[in-house]
């Protein structure tokens, strides 16, 4: 169970529905003429396998993001905390990893918690709430690339290369992920993809 631990790489199962049911959305209205366009908000929608140079070829690792922000959505017990943050967001992730050489699938979902676009990147936040390997409770950290000019997407996360606390004795300790921490989108999706809407942070709604 520690190296299937250790080999973790979430990833979503979810992938070709979420792109069947984009793909089927219909179009949003037009808005009246002389109304105001709603405010953009930023979202994350899609999924895709990654390529992943640490496990072996045979691995099968993906990725599914469904993240829209909700700002000022979750107010937490500290001074500045009562309306929330303009980065609070909703949504899921789903992850997934096949090891044939374990004969093993590491597979899990996390609800998002985090979310801040900058152009046509994008990093997330989410807690696990269920897994097979013991993850539950903990806060994983997304970051995501519309990929532009025909490169690909690509994806990072807070784990495996990244996120790790070396103690003044030489002892290792993986340090909690804060909210929408993450590192570069350091690995290329090599099927499927992502699509990032970026939106500027919203203004802090008015007090009573």
């Amino acid at each position: 169970m520690k190296n299937r631990k250790r080999a973790l790489v979430l990833a979503g199962t979810a992938a070709a529905l979420a792109a069947t049911l984009i793909a089927a959305a219909p179009a949003p209205a037009a808005p009246a003429s002389g109304a105001p366009a709603a405010p953009k908000v930023a979202a994350v929608h899609g999924g895709g396998t990654i390529r992943y140079p640490y496990v072996p070829a045979s691995h099968d690792i993906r990725f599914t993001v469904d993240a829209e922000a909700a700002p000022w959505s979750r107010p937490f017990p500290a001074q500045g905390g009562e309306q929330g943050m303009p980065v609070d967001a909703r949504g899921k992730v789903t992850i997934y990893h096949a090891m044939p050489d374990e004969k093993f699938t590491a597979v899990g979902e996390a609800e998002v918690d985090c979310l801040v676009t900058g152009g046509r990147t994008a990093t997330v936040t989410a807690v696990v709430t269920s897994s097979n390997v013991g993850w539950e409770g903990k806060r994983i950290g997304i970051s995501v690339q519309d990929g532009e000019r025909g490169g690909p997407d690509r994806v990072g996360f807070s784990w495996g290369i990244a996120n790790v606390d070396v103690r003044p004795d030489g002892s290792v300790s993986e340090p909690r992920v804060g909210t929408c921490m993450a590192p570069a989108p350091f690995t290329e999706v090599t099927k499927g993809g992502f699509k990032v809407t970026p939106a500027p942070l919203s203004p802090r709604p008015s007090t009573p």
